[in-house]
């Protein structure tokens, strides 16, 4: 993941990493009719949208909705995306022992992406599976965009507790997810997160502001160290005909 950002970035100019948040109940009802309208609706949105994305970033909840057939949806999804483009599954998990090697084993080896997001609070036994994985990344919770991650990341200090327990890995192996509503908190968490890489969701429909992104967040101009994920504002521009190509118009303003 690391690797493969930076060459992304230096070959594409784009800090933009695209949601695929493919809600079936959300998707254009083109879609709907055929025998995998998730699979049908994310393929179209890809080879809309490649030549801006610097990542994509699928949302695990909303495959597994979908049952097997969602599953098979991400399968294919994931081998579709261009090899040189990362893949964040954004699952979220955090676990101990088996389990969290269960999940690292899925992800990687199985489903083959370059990086997930996890929860942190169950201490080192959720990366250590992790690194065992060669070129596995991760992206902890460090602050997210909901209003309601006041209730524990704004509490007695545990974004800096989280930020430091971030700081004993490998920059190479482990980042960080920032919400972009956060906009107080944005230069705080670079100065804490020095050189990591940072995963941002929250611009566009949830209101986070790119331009206080670009000015507080970044590690510096030439190397930003950022992906700027947008979902619903890109995937769904449109529920008409039109919604692939609405994607790319979307995307190609958020570059």
């Amino acid at each position: 993941m690391w690797y493969k950002y930076h060459a992304r970035f230096e070959q594409l100019g784009s800090r933009l990493s695209i949601g695929l948040d493919s809600q079936l109940e959300k998707l254009p009802k083109v879609v709907l009719g055929a025998a995998n309208p998730i699979w049908e609706f994310n393929k179209a949105i890809i080879d809309a949208t490649y030549q801006y994305a610097a990542a994509y970033k699928p949302n695990l909840a909303f495959y597994l909705a979908d049952g097997s057939r969602g599953l098979e949806a991400l399968y294919y999804t994931v081998a579709h995306i261009p090899a040189e483009i990362p893949v964040i599954l954004d699952s979220k998990v955090g676990d101990i022992g088996s389990t969290m090697a269960g999940y690292a084993k899925a992800f990687f080896r199985e489903l083959k992406v370059d990086a997930i997001t996890i929860n942190p609070l169950m201490g080192r036994d959720v990366m250590e599976p992790i690194l065992e994985i060669e070129h596995s990344f991760a992206f902890a919770l460090a602050l997210t965009s909901n209003p309601s991650a006041e209730d524990f990341f704004q509490k007695e200090n545990l974004k800096e507790r989280v930020a430091k327990w971030i700081n004993q890995y490998p920059i190479e192996r482990l980042g960080a997810v920032v919400g972009a509503t956060q906009t107080a908190d944005l230069a705080l968490m670079r100065k804490l997160l020095e050189g990591r890489l940072l995963l941002i969701p929250g611009v566009g429909a949830q209101g986070g502001d790119l331009q206080a992104v670009l000015s507080y967040a970044i590690h510096s101009p030439e190397d930003p160290r950022i992906l700027v994920n947008s979902s619903r504002g890109i995937i769904f521009a449109s529920k008409g005909e039109d919604f692939a190509q609405a994607a790319a118009a979307a995307a190609k303003e958020l570059v």
